[in-house]
């Protein structure tokens, strides 16, 4: 592959560009080393990472900073297993909505209990949201009694999920 500066590269994917071919551009080789760490412990300390990244201490803490001010990093999160936690109950709700009221619904959906990921769609349906909720009862009433109540929600469409299981994620590593 021809990553425009001259050299070809075998590689099947080129880390420094996005799916569309544009790259990365502010993120290098090294940012993507130290997202990698956090991303698989963000509890590492700065000292820990700078070893194992061969990086001064001053110089990884400068890099996580910088991460942090330019937004890539947005914090440091603990993972979750929803079903030990209690919320045994996982679904999907797909929302139409009237047009022009995403900020509206939005802000709702925001406030409701075991709403996970909430994602304005181009497709089908204008939102998706994952839930974790504790039994099917707590979703009949989180989709029927509550997302159905707010102004703009046109109608919903639920899918159960049976089963979950975590992809390989974004490959931040070079």
């Amino acid at each position: 592959m021809n990553d425009g500066s001259g050299s070809n590269s075998s590689s099947k994917f080129d880390r420094s560009r996005v799916a569309d071919g544009r790259s990365v551009e502010g993120v290098d080789s090294v940012d993507r080393r130290i997202i990698a760490e956090l991303v698989a412990d963000s509890r590492v300390s700065v000292r820990a990472l700078a070893e194992r990244l061969h990086l001064s201490r001053a110089g990884a803490y400068a890099r996580i900073e910088r991460l942090r001010e330019r937004g890539v990093i947005k914090g440091f999160t603990i993972a979750i297993d929803p079903a030990a936690a209690g919320l045994t109950t996982t679904a999907y709700v797909a929302i139409n909505i009237e047009q022009n009221s995403w900020r509206a619904v939005s802000a709702a959906l925001e406030q409701l209990p075991y709403l996970d990921r909430i994602s304005l769609m181009g497709s089908e349906f204008d939102v998706i949201a994952q839930v974790h909720a504790p039994d099917n009862q707590a979703l009949r009433e989180l989709v029927l009694e509550q997302i159905q109540a707010i102004p703009g929600v046109l109608g919903t469409r639920t899918w159960l999920v049976f089963n979950e299981i975590k992809g390989a994620g974004t490959p931040w590593q070079s």
